[in-house]
């Protein structure tokens, strides 16, 4: 993965978030639903473990518990905020660095082994992926609540003519 690309893939990412969050708001089931807000909270607290510990920030450090979706909501978008300049001071060597997980003892109790080697670009990757899979259980969820999901995917993002985020 080149930088461009995994530039251009964090900007569809932004945007995703920022335009499911619109849809999550609008309905009053959603709004309450504990089901959706854990997978909100764990989508964006992933979010912010990975840049900490690009940025080389202790893991111990605390992460804020959310009992409703607006403040849930500005960290995300405190996430996004702080990303792309951090993605502006990678290169090419840095995301072929050798980059461990500082959470693998918990990877091996789940996986029941180690977990192998990434790099520091595949933890990138890793996490606009972990995100669009948890922000399709997201819209799931969402439609069964009633809602309507909006369509965010890469290529509809690309028809859309990459637009920039628009965080309400």
């Amino acid at each position: 993965m080149d930088l461009h690309s995994l530039r251009d893939l964090y900007r569809h990412m932004e945007w995703a978030d920022a335009t499911v969050w619109p849809a999550v708001l609008a309905s009053e089931p959603a709004r309450t639903d504990e089901k959706l807000r854990g997978l909100l909270t764990h989508l964006h607290l992933v979010q912010h473990a990975f840049l900490r510990q690009w940025r080389g920030e202790p893991r111990e450090a605390s992460y804020p518990a959310f009992t409703a979706l607006s403040p849930l909501k500005a960290w995300a978008r405190e996430y996004h905020a702080a990303v792309p300049g951090f993605l502006g001071t990678l290169t090419d060597a840095r995301l072929a660095e050798p980059m461990p997980v500082a959470w693998a003892d918990m990877v091996e109790q789940a996986l029941g082994r180690k977990p192998g080697t990434t790099t520091f670009g595949e933890t990138v990757m890793q996490v606009a992926l972990h995100s669009q899979y948890h922000r399709g259980q997201v819209n799931m969820r969402l439609r069964e609540l009633g809602g309507t999901p909006p369509l965010v995917d890469y290529i509809a993002w690309l028809w859309f003519g990459r637009p920039a985020a628009e965080w309400e």
